[in-house]
């Protein structure tokens, strides 16, 4: 049972963290919010978390199958500390780029904030590796045991870090709007010490192995 608690947990705060920084999800949750009331905010966060954890899902059999397949665990690994490199790199650029962020415009139906969310989510093709390296870590440290209790713990809680992200800019986004260029910096610069840190972590794996 402690291990499902780690898991949920871990899970939880690497979406969580991931969906922090001011992007083309939370922006729109945030402006379905103003435009359509906060309702539909959290209608849209429901579709966008939604299709996280489908995408969640996908990304543990990925893992499961290069996990039991011996002759591609060195690949996992390397798609591990590629994914976590890239990232790492991506979120201190952004940081340094301390761009005000805007709320984007999406020619999307508005006639569905779910499936809007849902279609907005699918977009984003970075999900699943990074998932699929997250899998790969708490695999590893022996938190995700690729039986369905762990399965279902790991992809709710991917769902529901993202969901509590989204959840705070449809209700708060005023208040963080009034602080955004702080607000980005500081998230983005955490996210790259953390995509640093499981870097090291899997390197240092790769080389005991």
């Amino acid at each position: 049972m402690t291990h499902v608690l780690i898991l949920f947990f871990a899970t939880f705060s690497a979406a969580f963290m991931a969906t922090v920084p001011p992007g083309l999800l939370n922006m729109n949750a945030a402006k379905v919010s103003v435009e359509k009331g906060k309702l539909n905010g959290v209608i849209f966060s429901l579709g966008v978390s939604s299709t996280i954890m489908v995408q969640a899902y996908i990304a543990v059999y990925i893992s499961k199958f290069l996990h039991r397949n011996p002759e591609v665990v060195d690949v996992l690994f390397k798609i591990a500390v590629a994914v976590f490199a890239f990232f790492a790199i991506y979120f201190f650029m952004m940081a340094k780029r301390n761009k005000k962020q805007t709320i984007k415009e999406v020619n999307l139906s508005k006639k569905n904030s779910f499936f809007k969310g849902v279609l907005l989510a699918a977009l984003n093709l970075l999900t699943i590796p990074y998932y699929s390296g997250l899998n790969a870590m708490w695999n590893e440290a022996g938190w995700i045991k690729f039986e369905a209790k762990d399965i279902t713990t790991f992809v709710v809680a991917a769902g529901a870090g993202t969901f509590s992200v989204l959840y705070l800019y449809t209700f708060y986004f005023d208040k963080l709007e009034t602080k955004s260029d702080r607000f980005s910096k500081n998230s983005n610069y955490i996210l790259s010490a953390l995509m640093f840190l499981l870097l090291i972590i899997t390197l240092i794996r790769i080389m005991y192995r």
